[in-house]
C-alpha cells in the first residue's frame, strides 16, 4: 500500500472528527499541500562514475545510533488511531532501527513506550503550571527518553468540531496520562493550557531540569536558530507542525538552508512537515538536514494497518532512498551536500 493509500483506508475507517483532526492544516489548508509541492519542486545534480558497491543509510543522532535517517515524529491522540497507540509505533520504529517521539499528550504510559525497544525523545509542550512540565519531563528521564523536543510553534486553533477536547468520551480522546488525577487537582484549572511567556532562556531551564540535550522544535528563521543554539539547544527541528502553524508561512523545504547556515555545525538540524518520500528525504538531506521525522504518513498507516502499516511506510520510504542515493551517486548520508541540489531550486 502506498501512503495515500493507507490515508484512504485510514479516513474509511476512523470516526469523522479523527480524521478531520488528523487532516487539519491552517487557515485555507493550503500550507499541507504547498509544504508538499516545495519538498517535489527540488532537482537534483546526480554524480556519476561512483563506486556504489556499497550504500549505507546508518548515521547518530545526537549520538544515538540508528539505521535510517526516517524518524516518526511526536504525534498526540494516537489511541485514537490504533487501540495501543506508540505502543504499535513504537514496536514498527525499533524494527526498523529508527526513532521515536512522544507527545506531552500521549495517552500510553511511558515505561509501555519504553518496552517497545524504540529509542525515543520526548515532546515538551511547557504548561501554564511549569509544575506539570516538571512532573512530566522528570517521569520521561525516569523512564529513558534520550532527548527533549520544547515545541515552541503554536498549532491553529482547530475548528471545535475536531478538536480532541470536544470529542466524544472514548480511550482516544485522554491525553496526558503520565499525569495522575491527583496531579492535575492540585495544579487547578487551565494549569494544562500552553504557556505563552516562553523565551530562550527556557531551553536552558529544561536542560538544567532534565540532564537531556534539549531540541527545539518549530524554528523557521536564521536568527532565531542562532538565538536557540546560543542559549543551549542542542539540536533544532525546522517544521510548520505538519502545516498547522499558519496558513501562509514559509514551508520547511524553503527555511530549512538558512536554519542550517545559521547553525553552522554547532547543533544538529532536523526536519519535518509535508516529506513523503525518499525523493523528498534525499533533498532535506542535501540541505544539511542530519535526519527527517514523518508525522502523518505514519499515522495514517497506524490508523489503516496498526505496527505493520508503519513498518510497511518506514520500509518503503528507506528504500527509496538508497535508490535515490544510487541514482545520485552517493554511498554513505556524510555524502550529502547542496552541491546535489540545483541552485535555482531554493
Amino acid at each position: 500500500m502506498t501512503i495515500e493509500d493507507f490515508e484512504a483506508a485510514a479516513r474509511e475507517s476512523l470516526p469523522e472528527h479523527v480524521a478531520g483532526y488528523f487532516a487539519a492544516a491552517a487557515g485555507t489548508g493550503s500550507s499541507l499541500p504547498e509544504g508538499i509541492a516545495d519538498w517535489s519542486a527540488v532537482r537534483f545534480r546526480p554524480k556519476v562514475l561512483r563506486d556504489l558497491s556499497d550504500v549505507r543509510l546508518d548515521t547518530t543522532v545526537l549520538g544515538l545510533p540508528v539505521s535510517t535517517p526516517v524518524l516518526v515524529a511526536p504525534m498526540a491522540q494516537q489511541r485514537a488511531a490504533h487501540p495501543t497507540g506508540e505502543i504499535a509505533m513504537g514496536r514498527a520504529v525499533a524494527k526498523h532501527g529508527s526513532l521515536l517521539g512522544v507527545s506531552t499528550n500521549t495517552a500510553v504510559p511511558f515505561a509501555d513506550i519504553a518496552d517497545t525497544g524504540a529509542p525515543w525523545w520526548y515532546q515538551v509542550y511547557v504548561t501554564r503550571d511549569r509544575s506539570l512540565t516538571e512532573l512530566l519531563v522528570q517521569r520521561a528521564v525516569t523512564a529513558g527518553a534520550h532527548a527533549l523536543i520544547l515545541t515552541v510553534d503554536m498549532m491553529a486553533l482547530l475548528p471545535p468540531t475536531v478538536n480532541p477536547r470536544n470529542w466524544p468520551d472514548s480511550v482516544g480522546k485522554a491525553r496526558m496520562t503520565n499525569l495522575s488525577a491527583e496531579d492535575l487537582a492540585a495544579a487547578g484549572p487551565d494549569a494544562t493550557e500552553v504557556d505563552f511567556s516562553l523565551t530562550f532562556d527556557d531551553i536552558g531551564w529544561l536542560a538544567d531540569l532534565s540532564g537531556l540535550p534539549v531540541l527545539v522544535k518549530g524554528v523557521l528563521r536564521a536568527d532565531d536558530a542562532a538565538e536557540c543554539v546560543q542559549a543551549g539547544a542542542s539540536g533544532l527541528v525546522v517544521s510548520t507542525h505538519g502545516g498547522r502553524r499558519m496558513g501562509p508561512s514559509i514551508s520547511s523545504a524553503h527555511a530549512l538552508p538558512e536554519v542550517v547556515q545559521a547553525v553552522g555545525g554547532s547543533a544538529e538540524v532536523y526536519v519535518d512537515s509535508g516529506l513523503r518520500n525518499g525523493e523528498h528525504v534525499a533533498a532535506a538531506l542535501s540541505m544539511g538536514a542530519r535526519a527527517v521525522f514523518v508525522g502523518r504518513p505514519a499515522l495514517w498507516a497506524l490508523a489503516a494497518r496498526g505496527e505493520d502499516g508503519v513498518s510497511s511506510v518506514l520500509e518503503t520510504i528507506t528504500a527509496e532512498l538508497a535508490q535515490v542515493m544510487l541514482q545520485l551517486g552517493v554511498t554513505s548520508l556524510e555524502d550529502f551536500g547542496r552541491d546535489l541540489i540545483a541552485p535555482a531550486s531554493h
